[in-house]
């Protein structure tokens, strides 16, 4: 039985002449206008926009943290399945017989480029310290934080958010791309992926959608990781010049100010936007070069003055639990429960207190980043005469709750992150891995830059833990440290004189280049997406996209109070439509690898053909 060719026929207009030359009007007008909008929201009511940005995300992670975490689990077990069956694994991303574009040491050199970015600058310490004193784990157990004991929980979830899983968001998206412009001809945007599922409605006004929520996700998942990185440039500027502007020091640990936020944000995106402009050949290649070999660099100094013999044993020990836990990390999804189901589960001795005291009982118990003795020394006065036992059971009534809490403010926050990144990445992926099969293509690009980062984990983060482990002063100053300030304050505590200056100025070289790199990349693959994928854009259009980035940046650090949350809260908001493009994605992709199949079977031709139904 014959099988209808694929839709190819994908015929995304752009304009012929004027100032959206060889841009498609509808993605770039609805992107712009989308973004304009929340920049003008964000300027002119920033407290309204912060707390309503707020309640929305938590309205959101009330319903969707499930849909979040299963998906994740599929997109990481989908790739694993089609790289080891031979029908699917062999196929080649590209004509037959197609050979790799880039050597196998080119190719996984961009992958460790791709890998290293500034957000792994802010969170190698501050991730694996951060888990050690809360995870699953110690929320549903009696484990003492900040232990020993604790070390291998905190290294599986930092494996889980930087490993298999992450790099699979990534992959998923890249993988889908790469399939249809290397095998079928077809553009290097969002769109095509879809076309086994949407056929000839990606033509219209559906598909300029599709490609608006991956420029839409692009912008905010960009923004999010710049806003870490401005936060942690700051830190590293303050730390070698000791400028009081820039930080506020009346909180518990130091933060920086508004004012040094939207400076170093300036002076970030100017530089950002020249080397768009300047394109790939020339800035996104300096500075990949450059953020290279300065990351060596850190990453030596810390086998030499670090812990390297404790972190590759935690390297070796977490790498097993984490592949062991695999599927329970992958699956493995909580949730929340409410005031009223709490009483049920809790003691009856609880249950006879007042309605504010049950309530003030109930948040402590559900809180995720508190523990029992903290539980213990906040419950309300009526409550504190209670039994131990029913003290106790009250806080195991509410570990579904903190779990729940935990997992939404972590793990899916870090799976919104990575999917709102997906379009940049996934499309830097696609453009590098023409001629792999997908067999090499998902291995290469899920695991090689995962071990990478658990590497760089390990050794950064676990001299943090070493050294707090074994001197109670460093635990101190290291774990109360702000998590954009916890790297230097390691260093501070591994070395000291010059070369502790010269490493803190060499740091904040490397964070400003991932920055830029980050920035300029985006920017560029928002063009990409808006003028119907192709690889070179107009220059005033770069330039505009730069300023719009920098004021959604802006706006987004200064509502609701000033912070990271509420660009974070919009990234997570932002992020969930294209959760859903890409659950497509793996459809489309299995009924196009199924077809494809049918047809080398029926001995088909795969070339191009006229406009078909979708299959």
């Amino acid at each position: 039985m014959s099988v209808k060719p694929p839709f190819t026929e994908l015929d995304i207009n752009t304009q012929d002449g004027g100032f959206y030359h060889g841009y498609s009007l509808p993605i770039a007008l609805i992107s712009k206008i989308s973004m304009v909008l929340l920049v003008l929201w964000a300027l002119v009511f920033p407290l309204n926009a912060g707390e309503m940005l707020s309640a929305v995300n938590t309205s959101l992670l009330l319903s969707f943290n499930t849909f979040y975490i299963l998906a994740v689990g599929m997109f990481a077990f989908f790739l694993f399945i089609v790289a080891i069956l031979p029908s699917t694994g062999k196929r080649v991303l590209g004509v037959p017989g197609q050979k790799p574009e880039f050597s196998n040491f080119s190719w996984f050199s961009m992958m460790f480029g791709a890998g290293l970015g500034v957000g792994l600058m802010t969170f190698a310490t501050a991730e694996p310290l951060g888990l050690w004193g809360s995870n699953p784990v110690l929320l549903s157990s009696d484990m003492a934080p900040n232990s020993e004991d604790a070390l291998q929980s905190a290294y599986r979830y930092t494996f889980a958010h930087y490993g298999f899983h992450a790099w699979a968001i990534y992959v998923v998206t890249g993988l889908s791309l790469a399939y249809y412009a290397y095998t079928r001809g077809m553009p290097l945007t969002i769109r095509s992926a879809l076309t086994p599922l949407i056929g000839k409605f990606a033509n219209g006004f559906f598909g300029h959608v599709i490609d608006v929520l991956g420029v839409v996700a692009t912008i905010l998942g960009v923004s999010v990781t710049i806003g870490f990185g401005v936060s942690q440039l700051v830190d590293g500027v303050y730390a070698i010049t000791g400028a009081g502007w820039l930080m506020d020091t009346t909180g518990d640990a130091p933060t920086a100010t508004k004012t040094g936020l939207i400076v170093a944000l300036a002076c970030i995106m100017a530089l950002s936007i020249l080397s768009a402009v300047s394109g790939v050949g020339r800035g996104v290649k300096w500075l990949s070069n450059i953020n290279l070999v300065l990351s060596l660099i850190l990453l030596l100094t810390f086998v030499i003055f670090g812990s390297f013999l404790f972190a590759m044993t935690t390297y070796a020990t977490a790498l097993v639990d984490y592949i062991l836990n695999f599927f329970s990390l992958s699956f493995s999804a909580y949730n929340p429960i409410d005031a009223a189901d709490f009483a049920a589960n809790a003691p009856a001795a609880v249950s006879a207190l007042g309605a504010e005291d049950i309530a003030a009982v109930y948040s402590g118990a559900t809180n995720p980043w508190g523990s029992l003795a903290g539980f213990t020394d906040g419950l309300p006065e009526a409550a504190k005469s209670l039994p131990e036992a029913d003290i106790a059971a009250a806080y195991a009534a509410g570990t579904e709750g903190r779990l729940f809490g935990w997992q939404a403010g972590w793990t899916t926050f870090y799976w919104a992150w990575w999917i709102a990144f997906s379009p940049f990445v996934g499309l830097f992926l696609a453009r590098i891995s023409k001629g792999r099969s997908v067999r090499e293509f998902v291995l290469g690009a899920v695991i090689a830059p995962a071990l990478v980062c658990f590497a760089w984990m390990t050794i950064l983060g676990g001299t943090a833990i070493d050294l707090s482990l074994n001197s109670e002063e460093a635990k101190a100053a290291i774990v109360g440290a702000s998590n954009s300030a916890k790297l230097f304050v390691t260093l501070e505590q591994m070395i000291s004189g010059g070369l502790l200056q010269a490493l803190i100025i060499m740091c904040v070289v490397l964070i400003m280049t991932f920055l830029v790199t980050s920035a300029d990349s985006g920017i560029l693959v928002m063009n990409t997406i808006m003028s119907g994928g192709a690889e070179e854009t107009g220059v005033k259009h770069r330039i505009i996209w730069g300023v719009i980035l920098t004021l959604v940046i802006g706006t987004l650090l200064l509502a609701g109070g000033g912070g990271l949350s509420a660009l974070q809260n919009a990234m997570i908001i932002g992020a969930l439509p294209f959760t859903i493009v890409m659950v497509g994605m793996v459809i489309s992709l299995i009924k196009a690898m199924y077809n494809d199949g049918r047809r080398d079977r029926a001995g088909q031709a795969e070339g191009l053909a006229s406009a078909q139904p979708a299959e």
